[in-house]
């Protein structure tokens, strides 16, 4: 008969313990001792490492403090529980633990960086606004592996309750954030868990399972745009900085965002048949665009003189400083609307469709996914139907 193999009792893997505080308060904190596991000649010793989770409890004078400490340490308890299966999974091969710890706020700082090269300005600031708002809900570190249904949750009511920021970042004293700008934000931190659960850090996908449409419903936003006529007053008015005037008309005349425009070169512009078009991949989306040019828009290209095939058309400055510049032009124009650069491709979209360009065609001009986003359009132009019907007068009197 075989000896039997002797067996090597092994420490609990994550025990929880607690620290004294000069106040009186305990912290509680796990202890890891992870190591090779089951037989003896296997066995390697362990590593040990410590969680503190910013969980306390704190002297028991009544009941109610009693009750506290109770739900602190099942809380504690639940924590050290999902600890051990994350662990149990990394010894299985079905979880890189260390990579489920990474910091989502790290992660989308980077995301930040990378819309800043790509010219997404706009979603930048998007990014940012989300990491400001992460770090009021949960601080600095923030582990994916700790994003749940109830995480998500509490961050969407606590979107809710956000005062609105200043552009400057401080909180101002009143106003909470919108649901479009909660929409917004939630977009932020699901594209990063999508992207991470794609990447192996994390293996389910918290996403998933949170209803989160049922909890913010969307705000109808008023869509700019400017009537051929107002276009007209702005092509007959100056503007202080003549390439700003080009790439505006430019994008009202073809429907190009501001961050195709930035980064549109020379060698984009190809010749098919008897037309130019653009040719790129959208910085949104990251599809490709084929686009023919109007010979209206062409009138706004700059003149190329010496300028080479890998130079951009329209060297532009930052977003911000780009609307400050259009929206005084506007002003000097007579046009008493609040205009940004997205304004033009607003414009474009109203216009052909005011024009008789059908919807589906005007959805692969804009490079629409999905043709429902080109149906706002659609609405505006059928309330300005209804507006130039009400304008009949009334015949039989």
């Amino acid at each position: 008969m075989a000896k039997k193999k002797q067996e090597v009792k092994l420490k609990e893997p994550v025990r929880i313990r607690f620290k004294q505080l000069a106040n009186g308060n305990q912290s509680i904190y796990l202890d890891y001792y992870t190591g090779d596991v089951i037989r003896k000649e296997n066995y390697v010793g362990g590593k040990r490492q410590y969680e503190f989770l910013k969980l306390y409890l704190i002297p028991e004078k009544t009941r109610e403090d009693k009750a506290k400490n109770e739900a602190t340490l099942a809380l504690a308890k639940a924590i050290q529980s999902k600890r051990i299966v994350e662990l149990q999974n990394d010894a299985h091969g079905f979880q890189n633990t260390n990579k489920s710890k990474a910091n989502v706020i790290d992660y989308l700082m980077n995301m930040r960086s990378q819309s800043k090269e790509r010219g997404s300005l706009n979603y930048e600031k998007t990014v940012g606004n989300t990491i400001r708002e992460l770090k009021l809900f949960r601080g600095d570190y923030i582990a994916f592996r700790d994003i749940d249904k109830d995480f998500l949750n509490s961050f969407v009511d606590f979107l809710k309750q956000a005062k609105k920021a200043s552009k400057f970042g401080l909180l101002k004293a009143g106003g909470v954030l919108s649901n479009n700008s909660v929409i917004a934000y939630y977009g932020v931190l699901r594209t990063a868990i999508n992207r991470a659960y794609k990447e192996g850090i994390i293996t389910v996908n918290p996403t998933k399972e949170f209803d989160f449409a049922s909890k913010v419903k969307a705000e109808v936003s008023r869509r700019e745009y400017l009537t051929i006529e107002e276009l007209k007053r702005l092509i007959g008015t100056e503007c202080k900085y003549e390439i700003m005037k080009q790439a505006f008309l430019f994008s009202c005349l073809c429907g190009l965002r501001v961050s195709d425009i930035r980064k549109l070169k020379w060698n984009d512009l190809q010749k098919s048949g008897e037309r130019i078009r653009i040719e790129i991949k959208m910085q949104k989306t990251k599809e490709p665009l084929y686009l023919p040019i109007s010979d209206e828009a062409l009138k706004w290209l700059p003149q190329q003189n010496e300028a080479k095939g890998d130079d951009l058309i329209f060297p532009l400055t930052h977003e911000g400083t780009i609307n400050k510049i259009l929206q005084k032009w506007a002003k000097d124009a007579g046009v008493i609307k609040h205009i940004s650069f997205h304004v033009a491709r607003h414009t474009h979209a109203t216009m052909m469709l005011t024009l008789g360009a059908d919807l589906y065609t005007v959805s692969k001009l804009l490079g629409h996914k999905n043709i429902a986003t080109t149906q706002i359009y659609a609405k505006i132009v059928d309330k300005k139907k209804e507006e130039a019907i009400s304008l009949i007068p009334n015949l039989t009197d």
